[in-house]
């Protein structure tokens, strides 16, 4: 059948707003955990297509932006871009019906060499006809040459020798890239920390890049990990309680100084100033009170942190004459990194000088409105007359990239086949760099959220505008790209947050609340392919983390992919609410307890999480005791699927209402569950090594709650000691005794 637009004045308005709700990809209906079905309301739907930049006043103003976008949609040449699969490479055409005549191709390959081709129009058969307002037109695929390899390239369409159009094309391959033992039936095994959460006799209040490395070495020698697991380490403001989320950063293609271990910058050693200054008396004490602290102190952090690293820049530019390598590397970095890092560097520079003049203006929303967006005139002429301060929050970037990657080859040189997997967050915040440069390609009117589930009764709000889908795919999808490659390229594997994005999101409209919201689609299968060719292109697994309302076609559409899902010992459950056997757990993913959203093993059975929803006015007493008969139960079970596969000595309590706390018998059962399962990686978070009773984060909080600062109850020294070796000793003989290789 032809597909064709159809305008009739006699169906009503909510007819109109359904008809352009369905061809903007905006869900009719969503099913949520509790297997509760939702519809999408025609307010909701207003709301969200008025974000979207429609004209929603009337039927017939709908019906003009329908016709004006399926006309944009449906009759050009080209699509704006093609995404292609390397076993289908075509790219599908459209022609006025009837045209014929001569064809020619020709792809510029992103290293430079060329593809051509000629045929006539009559060689290539039509597929379908589309009908606007009584014209026709006709799509043909047309087929390109087998030689044409993986990457981002253009495509340039002549008719009889005039061009007819153009677009980028970029060729993926079919699957992510699996290392070959896990690909034969291998599984391995790896522990998760939060980075900043690392407390160490060496640090500056917060875990950095040296503690990393000692953390490897434990994490290697004492258990057989073959991976250490990172929470993102996107830059942040860092400035608590607003500003600390690493999953609300300021930007997600550059990291945050925080991480940098200043003492081992090359320019440390050779600048008399910052040895001065680091053996002054008031120096030591503030690393002294820093590191002890209680919580990471992430705005004093960053302050100590930055004030030497200034003295370290004016160092790297004395002595650039007498170290030209170092200086060629940070020129390197900075042309390879375009105009990303100087739009990063410039937001800081703004940031940081605006702010001094004024302490109120804490965002750039607050800066004059002529620094409103990086391309003004006021922001270029800024960035001239402060260029040592745009230079400045380049060199922190170049030193951030230099000790991950030092970080990663040291990982891989002690035998870890994947060294670091990397966390990629969802969201940027609005107040933040990413929003400030590239409006265009953030959906304002809107924010992204969760509907209600177990864990959080009244939905989530996440606060951050969704993305615009069109200018991406228009622009070549270049910044979903650049965020999965600033992440890949030090690292073995990545782990995308809530990977349910590339299919849909949770679209709350201004007006409403996160119980109100909708899902709305995104171009999946362009978004599937590009991931799977950066992990392919840096060798790194993929792992998507598909918790909450992932639908079955999503799941497999993953799964053909070759991205493993993500599976928590908590949500594994058979219809009955019963645990699943670890036999039952699926191979193509990873296995975790828990995570940081999560309670910890220790805090999940002692209810510490529910404890805390409620002093947070997360959960009414009708909501807490819910919660609590709920967990009574949930411990039982949990209790019986480990007595059934004979994990605690016949002696232990077969009633969980008899064991209040999870001691060692029981931690060691659920530890040894989770190696059993077959999936290809585990993931041993930090807190379950501990027993940490307290979550990195609550959702639905922010200073109620000390989210996104909590250390680990130990020191990384500290993980050798009697306290913690025999936990080292008996899980690397459960991994030896699952088979998992290394």
């Amino acid at each position: 059948m032809s597909p064709q637009i159809d305008f009739n004045p006699s169906y009503s308005y909510e007819d109109a707003i359904g008809r352009a709700a369905a061809e903007n990809r905006i869900d009719k209906e969503y099913w949520d955990i509790f297997r509760q079905r939702h519809e999408t309301s025609t307010e909701i739907a207003k709301g969200i297509l008025g974000a979207l930049g429609w004209d929603v006043s009337s039927t017939e103003a709908i019906d003009r932006e329908r016709a004006k976008r399926f006309h944009e949609k449906f009759t050009n040449v080209l699509p704006v871009t093609a995404v292609i699969s390397e076993s289908a490479k075509f790219v599908t055409l459209t022609f006025p019906e009837g045209e014929s005549g001569a064809l020619t191709f020709h792809i510029a390959l992103e290293d430079g060499q060329q593809l051509s081709g000629a045929l006539d129009l009559s060689q290539l058969a039509p597929l379908r006809q589309v009908s606007i307002g009584g014209q026709r037109w006709t799509t043909r695929d047309l087929r390109l040459p087998a030689e044409l390899p993986l990457g981002y390239h253009s495509l340039r369409i002549s008719r009889d020798e005039r061009a007819a159009g153009q677009c980028a094309l970029i060729v993926c391959p079919d699957r992510a890239y699996l290392p070959d033992d896990l690909a034969q039936g291998g599984r391995t095994a790896g522990f998760n920390i939060t980075l900043y959460g690392l407390r160490s006799d060496q640090n500056w209040g917060c875990g950095d890049f040296r503690d990393l490395r000692a953390v490897i070495d434990w994490a290697h020698d004492d258990v057989g990990f073959t991976f250490i697991g990172l929470n993102p380490l996107h830059a942040l403001h860092n400035r608590i309680p607003y500003n600390t989320s690493p999953y609300l950063p300021l930007s997600l293609y550059y990291k945050n100084l925080i991480y940098i271990d200043v003492e081992s910058v090359p320019e440390f050693g050779k600048s008399a100033c910052a040895q001065s200054l680091f053996s002054s008396a008031r120096v030591q004490d503030k690393i002294r009170q820093l590191r002890h602290s209680e919580f990471v102190a992430y705005h004093e952090v960053n302050q100590l942190k930055r004030k030497f690293l200034k003295v370290l820049y004016r160092q790297f530019r004395r002595s650039r004459a007498q170290d030209p390598a170092r200086a060629k590397a940070f020129n390197e970095y900075c042309e390879r990194e375009g105009d990303l890092l100087q739009n990063f560097a410039l937001y800081c520079a703004l940031d940081e000088i605006l702010h001094k003049q004024d302490r109120n203006r804490w965002t750039w929303q607050h800066w004059p409105a002529e620094y409103h967006s990086a391309a003004s005139e006021a922001s270029k002429r800024f960035a001239q007359e402060h260029a040592l301060t745009v230079g400045f929050y380049k060199y922190i970037q170049f030193v951030l990239n230099e000790q991950l990657a030092a970080a990663q080859a040291y990982a891989k040189r002690r035998g870890m086949p994947i060294g670091l997997y990397h966390d990629l967050a969802l969201a940027t915040d609005s107040c933040g760099s990413d929003l400030w440069a590239y409006r265009d390609f953030y959906v304002s009117g809107c924010r992204v959220g969760a509907p209600p589930d177990d864990f959080s009764p009244n939905g989530q709000d996440w606060a951050f505008p969704p993305p615009n889908s069109d200018a991406h795919r228009k622009s070549g999808y270049r910044l979903y790209r650049e965020s999965i490659r600033k992440i890949v390229s030090n690292g073995g594997a990545l782990r995308i947050d809530h990977v349910m994005r590339l299919f849909r999101l949770f679209w709350i409209p201004n007006q409403a609340t996160a119980a109100q919201g909708a899902y709305v689609g995104d171009y999946a299968t362009d978004l599937m392919r590009i991931l799977a060719l950066e992990s392919v292109r840096s060798q790194n697994l993929v792992i998507g983390e598909d918790l909450g309302t992932v639908t079955d076609e999503i799941r497999d559409m993953l799964a053909r992919f070759g991205i493993l899902s993500y599976r928590l010992f908590y949500f594994e459950k058979n219809r009955n609410k019963t645990f699943k056997h670890s036999w039952e757990y699926p191979k193509q993913a990873l296995v975790a307890s828990s995570t940081h959203d999560l309670p910890t093993m220790c805090g999940f059975w002692t209810g510490r999480d529910i404890e805390a929803r409620r002093a947070a006015g997360l959960a009414d007493e009708h909501g807490y005791w819910s919660q609590i008969a709920d967990r009574k139960g949930e411990k039982q079970q949990m209790l019986d699927i480990l007595h059934s596969e004979n994990l605690l000595p016949i002696w232990y309590s077969r009633d969980a209402a008899q064991v209040p706390e999870v001691d060692g018998e029981l931690h060691n059962a659920i530890v040894g569950f989770l190696a059993r399962v077959p999936s290809m990686l585990l993931l041993l978070n930090q807190e379950d090594l501990t027993k940490e009773t307290e979550q990195q984060n609550l959702p639905g909080s922010t200073s109620q709650y000390p989210n996104w600062q909590r250390k680990m109850r130990v020191k990384v020294e500290d993980l050798r000691s009697p306290a913690y070796q025999p936990f080292a000793v008996m899980f690397g003989a459960q991994l030896r005794s699952t088979h998992r290789k290394s």
